[in-house]
C-alpha cells in the first residue's frame, strides 16, 4: 500500500519511496494515464545505489484524491508539500511522456527547491506560437485530443469505458495506441521489465475511476499555469525524433524556449526508447556540477 499525505485542501495525495532514504532525491512525475508505479522500472532504481526515488499518484489517479480543473501547475505545489512532508531540501525532478510538462512546472515555479530536471519525450504548450500542435501525431492522440477539446462530456464517457476495459486487462491500453508504436515501441514495451511494470501502472492508475486520466488530458490543453521562457533551472530535454505520440515539433520548440535547456535527440528513438534512455538521463540529473546552484 503507499504512503500518503494530506493536502492543505484536504485531498489525500499517494506516493512511495525506493532506493537509498539518505540518497540524493529525485522525484518521479509519471505518463499519462499512470501512476507511481510507472516511471522508473524497479530493476533500473536497484541499480542506482546513493538514489532516493520517490513517486506520486497525480490527482484523480490510484491512491490519490481527485482535484477536478487542476492546470499542470499545480504539480509543482503538490511536490512541495510531498517535498516538505518528507523534509526534503533540494531535489531533481523527472517526468516523462504526460508527466514531462508537470516537471517543467517544477522547473518554472520551485527554482529554490528543483536542482535538475529532466523532461522525456515531453509536449509543449497548447498556445505554443508557430507551432502546429497536431502535426505528425498518432490518429489516436489526435482524435483523443480533438474530442477532449470539442465534446468534453462525450470524452469523459468514452474514458471511463476505456478504464474499465483497461481495469479488466491492462494490455487493452497498449492495443488501443497501437497505431502510434514503431517498430522499436513494440520491441521494447514487450520485454518483460517494462511489459511488467506499464501493466501494473495501467491497472494502479485506473482502479478507482478515469478522473485522473480525464484532468490530465484537459489539463494537458489548457493554459499550463506557467511559461517554459522563464524556467531558470537546468533542463534535459530527451526526445525521439520518431515519437508519434509526443512530436519532434513540440521537443524543438521547447529546446528553443527553455532557456537552459540541454536537447538530446535521438534520430532513431520513438515515445517508450525514452525509457532506453533512463540510465543516462538520471546519470546526468544526479550529477552535481557547480554550475546547478
Amino acid at each position: 500500500m503507499p504512503n500518503g499525505i494530506r493536502m492543505r485542501d484536504g485531498r489525500l495525495l499517494a506516493f512511495e519511496e525506493w532506493g537509498d532514504p539518505d540518497g540524493s532525491p529525485v522525484i518521479l512525475l509519471h505518463g499519462t494515464p499512470g501512476c507511481r508505479h510507472g516511471a522508473v522500472p524497479a530493476e533500473l532504481m536497484a541499480e542506482r545505489p546513493g538514489v532516493r526515488f520517490i513517486a506520486y499518484d497525480r490527482p484523480g489517479y490510484g491512491g490519490s484524491d481527485r482535484g477536478p480543473g487542476r492546470r499542470v501547475a499545480q504539480a509543482a505545489r503538490d511536490v512541495a508539500a510531498l517535498a516538505d512532508s518528507l523534509g526534503l531540501g533540494r531535489f531533481a525532478v523527472l517526468g516523462r511522456s504526460g508527466g514531462a510538462p508537470h516537471a517543467l512546472a517544477c522547473a518554472a515555479l520551485l527554482p529554490s527547491r528543483v536542482r535538475r530536471v529532466a523532461a522525456m519525450a515531453s509536449l509543449a504548450p497548447p498556445v505554443a506560437e508557430g507551432l502546429n500542435w497536431f502535426d505528425g501525431m498518432a490518429r489516436s492522440n489526435v482524435e483523443e485530443f480533438t474530442q477532449a477539446l470539442t465534446d468534453p462530456l462525450e470524452f469523459a464517457d468514452r474514458l471511463a469505458t476505456r478504464a474499465a476495459a483497461i481495469r479488466a486487462d491492462p494490455a487493452q491500453l497498449l492495443a488501443s495506441i497501437k497505431d502510434g508504436l514503431t517498430d522499436s515501441d513494440r520491441r521494447i514495451v514487450s520485454t518483460p521489465a517494462v511489459s511488467e511494470m506499464l501493466l501494473r501502472n495501467y491497472r494502479e492508475a485506473l482502479r478507482e475511476s478515469a478522473y485522473g486520466w480525464l484532468d490530465d488530458t484537459l489539463a494537458l490543453l489548457s493554459h499550463w499555469g506557467f511559461d517554459p521562457a522563464r524556467i531558470t533551472r537546468p533542463v534535459l530535454l530527451w526526445h525521439g525524433a520518431e515519437d508519434t505520440f509526443s512530436p519532434v515539433g513540440h521537443f524543438e520548440w521547447l529546446a528553443e524556449h527553455i532557456p537552459r535547456a540541454r536537447p538530446v535527440l535521438d534520430p532513431k528513438g520513438s515515445h517508450f526508447s525514452a525509457l532506453e534512455a533512463l540510465p543516462d538521463v538520471l546519470d546526468w540529473l544526479c550529477a552535481t556540477p557547480r554550475t546547478d546552484t
